[in-house]
């Protein structure tokens, strides 16, 4: 955990360093002092080191992890720690950077993708009507697995398992939502896997045009199906280690639960658990002789 722990805060440090010199260079505040500024001893950067490191410590809940291992065996690392209620009213204030921290850290495109979305629960559907936090902002939608009530995290990935894009939605968004796959899409080229649920003419003109080859399982009364090409049906069949990635991302790095008090925070938990995904040095991904059958 140490070393994880100086790693995560050495490529943090770095990363603020330059986005606060970005930050003075293009944006414009109306105050002498940047609103996004914190007024407190503890730096931007420890606090995104701590937000990334709570999705690989094994806690369950944030605040055990802050009160029993960050203030007591880790205050070293900290030296000007505040209380737990201060540090999570600071937390909505690296969000921003964390997003351009996880864009830093994400992928390359090597010519094959794959594309997803998963869902983000946020309380049990027969919860709905309790819950105030994401009021007008949450929405119900439906999944393979049923209807749920909450968000849906788009991704993209490359064949190393390592994300390329990422967007956040309301649960009642179609994946192939052209602001959606426009995201995702961007800088990609090559080919691109995905399921059923992509399946859409106008879609794969629209990336063809970019590009970018979208490859999906063909339906039962589709014409010429026996077409496909031999490569593009092994790879088709790698498709899952998107949903593996996804399964990282749920059980590993936490950025699922129904215990958020702010739509901030809960912004603040996703982006962090994405961060820390980069960190996990065996992802998932398809075999390294299936690539080579390509070149």
């Amino acid at each position: 955990m140490d070393e994880l722990i100086i790693s995560v805060f050495y490529d943090a440090d770095n990363f603020y360093k330059e986005f606060e010199l970005y930050l003075k260079e293009y944006c414009l505040f109306c105050d002498e002092k940047p609103q996004s500024k914190m007024c407190s001893f503890i730096t931007e950067s420890e606090v995104m080191t701590i937000c990334i490191v709570f999705h690989l410590s094994g806690y369950r809940t944030f605040k055990h992890y802050y009160n029993e291992l960050i203030s007591t065996q880790y205050k070293k690392f900290f030296p000007n720690l505040v209380s737990y209620n201060r540090f999570v009213e600071l937390m909505p204030y690296v969000a921003l950077p964390l997003t351009f921290f996880v864009y830093m850290r994400s992928g390359q495109c090597s010519g094959i993708s794959f594309i997803d979305s998963t869902t983000l629960d946020v309380c049990d559907n027969h919860r709905i009507n309790q819950n105030k936090v994401f009021k007008d902002v949450a929405q119900r939608g439906k999944s393979s697995t049923g209807w749920f009530y909450g968000f849906k995290l788009h991704i993209s990935i490359n064949d190393c398992g390592k994300i390329l894009n990422f967007c956040l939605t309301p649960g009642n968004i179609d994946d192939r939502n052209p602001k959606v796959i426009k995201q995702l899409t961007k800088d990609l080229f090559g080919k691109l896997f995905a399921d059923k649920g992509y399946i859409s003419k106008k879609l794969f003109d629209n990336l063809w045009d970019k590009g970018i080859q979208l490859i999906t399982k063909q339906k039962k009364n589709t014409k010429n199906k026996g077409l496909m090409k031999l490569i593009d049906r092994l790879l088709l069949r790698k498709r899952a280690v998107i949903e593996s990635v996804n399964d990282f991302l749920k059980n590993i790095c936490q950025i699922e639960h129904s215990r958020h008090r702010s739509c901030r925070n809960f912004v603040v938990n996703l982006i962090s658990g994405l961060a820390a995904y980069s960190y996990i040095s065996k992802k998932p991904s398809i075999c390294a002789n299936m690539t080579a059958i390509l070149i």
